[in-house]
């Protein structure tokens, strides 16, 4: 079957943190877009649905590839466009209905202490402090360009549930984890029996180890049925 890869960043940042991996992708056959999910800095999920909507076409049948927080969002783009499968990579795992909190009570707590006058939060990589963050990254380049990209939202972003139509994980679903940050998640699609790999690496290791990323996506959505 014929598709075309739809690669998903977290709202929080852009594009960048999948550009390697899509290089990588497209050297080996793959169709490939990469996404953003919004021009501004959203204020609610309804933003960042809308944006990511923007980016998808209509004319090709998609597979949804989302890392991080934009994994919340497979169930609503699942409605709005033609997706044959999904592959998340160390994202977050909707339910498979109802709603899905975009984030958990104690990391609200986190984030509540982190806002700004304005309410709005600093750029993702200030969350942290700049020996964790420079670990994220190979080099200054990758991190400046990850940077320029990133969107402040509001601490009331994170009040927020996206909506989860039922019937979303009836299409043929995989999961790709980067270490153990996501290992609840990795658990559950493995209950669920779907193909997992686990690669050894943090959070941006699409940035780390494009080549390993692109060929552990490709083997997972062979074993979907998928191939370029």
């Amino acid at each position: 079957m014929a598709v075309q890869l739809a690669l998903l960043p977290s709202p929080l940042l852009g594009p960048a943190v999948w550009a390697p991996v899509a290089a990588e992708l497209r050297r080996t056959g793959w169709s490939v877009v990469e996404c953003k999910s919004a021009a501004a800095a959203p204020d609610s999920w309804e933003d960042v649905l809308d944006g990511f909507v923007a980016e998808l076409p209509a004319s090709h049948e998609l597979v949804l590839v989302p890392h991080s927080n934009a994994g919340l969002y497979v169930p609503a783009l699942s409605r709005e466009r033609h997706v044959a499968a999904a592959l998340f990579v160390d994202a977050g795992l909707p339910p498979a209905d109802g709603a899905a909190p975009l984030a958990p009570a104690a990391f609200y707590d986190f984030l509540s202490g982190l806002a700004g006058g304005d309410d709005r939060l600093p750029p993702w990589t200030q969350w942290w402090d700049d020996a964790d963050a420079d670990g994220l990254f190979p080099g200054p380049a990758a991190r400046e360009r990850v940077e320029n990209e990133q969107l402040r939202l509001p601490l009331a972003y994170f009040r927020g549930s996206v909506p989860v139509p039922a019937g979303w994980d009836e299409r043929p679903c995989g999961y790709l984890a980067f270490g153990e940050t996501y290992a609840d998640e990795r658990q559950r699609a493995q209950a669920l029996g779907w193909p997992v790999q686990t690669l050894a690496g943090r959070h941006l290791h699409t940035l780390v180890k494009p080549r390993e990323v692109a060929a552990a996506i490709t083997q997972l959505l062979a074993s979907l049925g998928l191939d370029p």
